[in-house]
């Protein structure tokens, strides 16, 4: 499970990780409140989220082409440096207008940082390792989602938002100091692509010839937007039929914040990062959540959000884990950029799909539609490649362990400035 950690260069990424991503959330959880109690509108907070995504949408193949050419430290270290000077204007706080400016340079950054993220955090580890450090990840985003947000939350209202802002501009030094203190020579050399091989269309050309990697993009796209709006769906359904209000939201958001640490711990304990734990994961959440839309009350809907949680990371870490391995190093960033598209792509889409059909037809309505939506589009995807690959369809158990009963703290969609995520799925927005 813990193999990635014998390697220098990785411990020191994964624990300035941990750092940085409690301060990105303490910074979320600061914006959110600041947004809130200036507008009380949780349509700013979603315009903040989509000047975040649109550059990634716009600039992403950019972004790809750039990290399979430029050496990847240098921008990284770059890329932190500019983050911090964000974090420290929202100290200041200017107003409205500033906050959108820092979300849509936040955007921008990570169009060309994202993908450069992933091709070096695939440098610190042995291929073999990949999927474990992946999990690893997984499991450290996840801890410092919630640590970062429980400090927040008891600061915010001590000292207000822009110390939490503060906090995250020191926390970037972590991930700057960490990248100075690596030693370039235990780090696996990537290739680089051929002169004619270099360019957003050679990436894209390439990417459209590899079915596989297509067909998964896809399931990651329906399944990211029906399937895992949860800060959408379990805001509805616990202001709703379950009548739990905003403490029941809260239990909810701590239980998928369990079943994230105990997927990411599982597949890094297993390291079966293949193609059928993908396809088996996939149907199974998909299934559980037609479940969660019948759900009768809080307790039972928390019992099915905990192992959809932990199979959501199971299925996002091997989405990331499979389109690395299966596809050429040379090509490596641009088929990240491909990712960090749809994943964007995913949730500009899903949240406000999601949200009409809970507004339309109800939250179990929406979470049924969803289901069903999302487990034809699994079955459909395993048939597809089973058909590509000339092989039989055999969904493996997904190897999701039977937990108890408790999320991943998607709150009401907070404005996400994000951190370094280089052995993470590749997900940087909120």
């Amino acid at each position: 499970m813990f193999a990635p950690l014998k390697e220098r260069n990785y411990r020191l990424w994964a624990a300035a990780d941990l750092v940085s991503t409690a301060g990105t959330w303490m910074q979320v959880l600061g914006l959110n409140w600041l947004i809130l109690s200036d507008t009380g509108s949780a349509a700013t907070m979603g315009l903040v989220v989509m000047l975040q995504a649109l550059p990634v949408l716009v600039l992403g193949t950019w972004g790809g082409a750039l990290a399979d050419r430029l050496p990847a430290r240098p921008l990284l270290i770059a890329s932190q440096a500019i983050r911090a000077l964000l974090a420290l204007a929202l100290v200041a706080h200017g107003g409205h207008a500033l906050i959108f400016a820092v979300a849509l340079a936040s955007g921008v950054i990570s169009s060309f940082e994202g993908p450069a993220l992933g091709r070096f955090g695939s440098a610190l580890v042995k291929p073999e390792a990949l999927g474990s450090a992946l999990a690893l990840g997984s499991v450290l985003s996840s801890a410092g989602r919630i640590g970062g947000m429980a400090l927040g939350g008891v600061l915010v209202g001590i000292t207000g938002p822009a110390v939490l802002f503060a906090i995250n501009a020191v926390s970037y030094l972590a991930v700057i100091g960490a990248l100075a203190a690596m030693r370039t020579g235990e780090m696996r050399d990537l290739p680089t692509a051929a002169a004619g091989e270099r360019g957003v269309l050679a990436g894209l050309r390439y990417i459209t010839r590899q079915p596989v990697v297509l067909i998964v993009l896809a399931l990651s796209f329906v399944l990211g937007s029906l399937g895992r709006n949860y800060q959408v769906s379990m805001a509805a359904m616990t202001a709703g039929p379950l009548h739990s209000g905003s403490g029941g939201y809260g239990l909810l958001s701590t239980v998928f914040a369990v079943g994230a640490v105990l997927g990411g711990l599982l597949l890094a304990g297993t390291g079966r990062s293949t193609l059928r734990v993908l396809l088996g994961t996939g149907v199974a959440i998909s299934a559980l959540q037609i479940c969660s839309g019948l759900a009768p009350n809080l307790l039972t809907f928390a019992a099915v959000i905990l192992p959809i949680a932990a199979g959501a990371v199971v299925f996002d870490t091997v989405v990331s884990t499979r389109i690395q391995l299966d596809t050429r190093e040379d090509m490596r960033g641009r088929v990240l950029a491909a990712v960090g598209i749809v994943s964007s792509l995913s949730g500009m889409v899903g949240a406000p799909a999601v949200g009409w059909l809970c507004d339309t037809i109800g939250a179990r309505g929406a979470l049924l539609t969803g289901g069903v939506i999302t487990t034809v589009a699994a079955v459909a995807g395993a048939l597809a490649i089973a058909r590509v690959q000339g092989r039989k369809l055999h969904l493996p158990h997904p190897h999701m362990p039977h937990l108890p009963q408790l999320p991943h703290p998607h709150l009401p969609q907070l404005p996400q400035l994000p951190h370094a995520e280089a052995l993470r799925p590749a997900e940087q927005m909120a």
